[in-house]
């Protein structure tokens, strides 16, 4: 082809228009007309960083270009087409211009830059949005392993970041001119950062993150269980071992080969170990209780070698590079592409089927079904047996409700709970879920304790504060079973549950109710080592008085409950029917957290004034709570319990109910508290039965953010090193 013809049919290439702040406006035009009329667009720029040499990748553009012919430039570059992705115009202008065939995990999105030029008298205008991806390779790429795309790029080199970075600051003619002393500083600014090699201030950074953790070591207590449950529970431990695997890989794609490769080098250095330890805590290279932010960078990562990715070269075994991974975390973990925005998803979810767990995890989920078959055949609890045997179904049908269903009736010695539940990680939709095990030993005295909350339900449900319009007819008691964890795996990182309250089937919660697990054990460790350390600092030291564990354990136990209660399935203003769930999509989850709190609240109270419970809980119950909220917000703003808390907190403050004092502490008014916990409760409940999204999203702006009262709380904390959460670990089990 002529590079006139080429440079034709590139005029014709449709890109879709932007806005000046880079929405899309629904209009796609020629490329040539959308450079004359200066409108909005976008491209990538693909950089090439060899890590050996410190250097950069830059083309020469081919002097046919026509924008800025014969000088030099980023390693890759060019437009989104209409309705292309930025992911994969990235992997195909670098296999086009340069020959070069990388995979999705090769990528680094670092910083999107708006460009705004004008040049050739006038004639091209260049208003364009650019993601700006970092590919890092261990050493340089030998010029013969290129093909060049002659109608794009005339020749290639590699030079030293330092040198590029002081000619772009310089204005050489020979070079594309970028504003290195604006936005495009981020390129520089980031290799530096990685580079910089100060091991030791990087290990004490991480030794603190560490530190935020109290390691707790919890044994196995079998005594209870028969003969025939321990053969039982060696084999669904090693089913649970295969649902860790899936979890790994729900996060992120390139999560299972960076785990083993942490895993390998921990022994290189106390650094390297280090890496390892809260790697392991988070399950992902993004720290939990950090707003999910990036505790080490793309220059730590796994390393993968792809011998057929560009033409091959003498002596060279093939490019290395670094498994790249964004600085925070990707919101649709691995359930969608990685650079595929929300309108886009809905579009494509229209128009093809999506892969269902027994088929995108079958390979696990075969191993995990065979063990639990074999399981079931060991145990000689009839409940257990049904639960496995279903379960081990459900794992290659994708039909979870008889599983569901036996999980609520499980009657044994030996809890289990496996299976994928909670949606928190698909932050885009809120539909996805993780996979996840408890095992634990029935704890039957704690159990036969907890009843009532179960009894009751309805009563709670009848009496809400909520209009009878939106109230649903009955609701079926909740079973609570209290166990001591001797086992977890899957969708257990970072801050440790205390509870957990399922199934999340609407059918099931409709027709059944939901079944609730209390992790005695974990709640106990978490009052000693967190909660009364937080109290002791943060609570005023009249109310001090008020704070014990039954209070707590008390108030968990009514949280999960009342997640069982208040608007599931709805009805819209249309009068068509929906979920909760469906209607406030990636809202859900903090507001349904929120919800269970604080209606967990009124409830306790309620139940005080039928004479269900003692009264003395009802001061302490308060007192508990509001130190409870300090604990739940230092988990971060983006998981989905600490913003619920900080909605509460934040509420409750703004009402003074909560009374911040001269010397820093917090204490609860008793006359105002009991309406301000109504009030919200009547809200939430509210914006839920009508499925009210934009209401959702306004009060969550409005209250689940770091104010000035919480964030001085928080440093006091920091200051004395009170432990954010636990770190479980669990012994005796490879004796089985």
């Amino acid at each position: 082809m002529q590079p006139e013809v080429a440079l034709h049919l590139q005029d014709d290439e449709l890109l879709d228009v932007l806005t000046k702040t880079g929405e899309k406006t629904g209009v796609s035009k020629p490329r040539g007309l959308v450079h004359r009329d200066g409108d909005y667009h976008r491209a990538v720029h693909v950089w090439i960083y060899a890590e050996s040499t410190q250097e950069l990748l830059l083309q020469r553009r081919a002097d046919c270009k026509d924008s800025w012919p014969g000088l030099w430039d980023i390693s890759s570059a060019g437009h989104i087409s209409a309705g292309d992705s930025s992911l994969l115009t990235a992997r195909r202008e670098l296999h086009e211009e340069l020959g070069i065939s990388l995979p999705n995990d090769a990528f680094e999105l670092i910083f999107v830059f708006l460009q705004e030029c004008v040049i050739n008298d006038g004639t091209f205008i260049n208003n364009e949005y650019n993601d700006v991806y970092l590919v890092t390779t261990l050493s340089p790429i030998p010029e013969e392993a290129f093909i060049l795309q002659e109608t794009e790029v005339s020749s290639v080199k590699y030079i030293f970041w330092a040198d590029y970075k002081s000619l772009l600051a310089n204005g050489d003619e020979e070079y594309v001119p970028y504003d290195v002393s604006g936005q495009y500083s981020l390129l520089f600014d980031v290799i530096e950062q990685r580079y910089n090699n100060d091991i030791e201030s990087r290990s004490l950074d991480l030794q603190k993150m560490l530190n935020r953790y109290a390691f707790i070591h919890f044994d196995a207590e079998l005594n209870g269980l028969s003969n025939a449950d321990k053969e039982a529970l060696s084999l669904i431990i090693k089913a649970s071992m295969a649902i860790e695997e899936i979890f790994y890989e729900q996060v992120w794609h390139g999560n299972l080969m960076l785990r083993d490769w942490l895993k390998e080098q921990a022994v290189a250095s106390d650094f390297d170990k280090l890496k390892w330890m809260y790697y392991s805590i988070n399950k992902s290279p993004w720290s939990c209780i950090d707003d999910n932010k990036a505790f080490f960078t793309t220059a730590d990562s796994a390393i993968k070698l792809l011998e057929k990715s560009t033409r091959p070269a003498p002596g060279w075994k093939g490019l290395e590079y670094r498994i790249a991974f964004p600085l925070t975390k990707p919101p649709g973990a691995n359930f969608y592409p990685p650079d595929m925005d929300k309108m886009v998803c809905i579009m494509k979810s229209k128009l093809q089927t999506s892969l269902t767990y027994s088929q995108e995890y079958g390979e696990f989920l075969t191993k995990a079904a065979e063990l639990l078959h074999r399981a079931a055949e060991k145990t000689d609890s009839s409940s257990l047996k049904k639960l496995l045997k279903t379960k081990a179904d459900a794992f290659l049908s994708n039909d979870y409700y008889e599983s569901d269903v036996a999980w609520m009736e499980l009657d044994s010695k030996l809890d289990v709970t496996i299976g994928p539940y909670e949606t928190y990680e698909d932050g885009i939709f809120g539909y996805k879920a993780t996979f996840e095990a408890f095992i634990g030993i029935h704890d039957d005295v704690a159990t036969s304790q907890v009843k009532l909350f179960g009894d009751h339900l309805q009563l709670l449900q009848q009496n809400l504060p909520l209009d009878d319009i939106y109230k649903t007819g009955d609701v079926v008691a909740a079973p609570i079973r209290v166990i001591k964890l001797i086992y977890n795996a899957g969708d257990v990182k970072g801050p440790q549950t205390v509870a957990f309250n399922l199934p999340n089937d609407e059918r099931i919660v409709n027709e059944r109710g939901t079944a609730m697990v209390m992790l005695k054990n974990i709640s106990q460790a978490k009052f000693n080592h967190i909660l009364q350390p937080i109290a002791n600092i943060c609570i005023n030291k009249e109310q001090k008085e008020y704070i014990d564990f039954e209070s707590f354990f008390t108030h968990t136990i009514c949280h999960e409950c009342c997640h069982g209660i208040g608007p599931q399935t709805i009805y819209l203003p249309s009068g068509q029917k929906s979920t909760v769930r469906l209607e406030l999509q990636e809202l859900h989850s903090a507001l349904e957290e929120a919800k269970a709190d604080i209606v967990g609240l009124w409830a306790l109270r309620f139940l005080i004034t039928q004479k269900l419970l003692p009264r003395y809980l009802l001061r302490s119950m308060y007192v508990s709570f509001l130190a409870g909220c300090f604990r739940s917000v230092r988990f971060g703003l983006e998981e989905a319990h600490g913003k619920g808390q900080a909605l509460q907190f934040n509420w409750l403050y703004d009402k003074e109910a909560f009374i911040l004092h001269s010397d820093g502490t917090f204490s609860v008014d008793f006359e105002k508290v009991e309406a301000a916990v109504e009030d919200l409760s009547r809200e939430i409940l509210t914006i839920q039965a009508r499925g009210d999204k934009a209401s959702a999203k306004s009060l969550l702006q409005g209250y689940a953010k770091m104010t000035q009262p919480l964030s001085s709380a928080l440093e006091k904390l920091e200051r004395v090193q009170v432990p954010v959460d636990i770190a479980p670990t669990f012994g005796d089990l490879d004796l089985l």
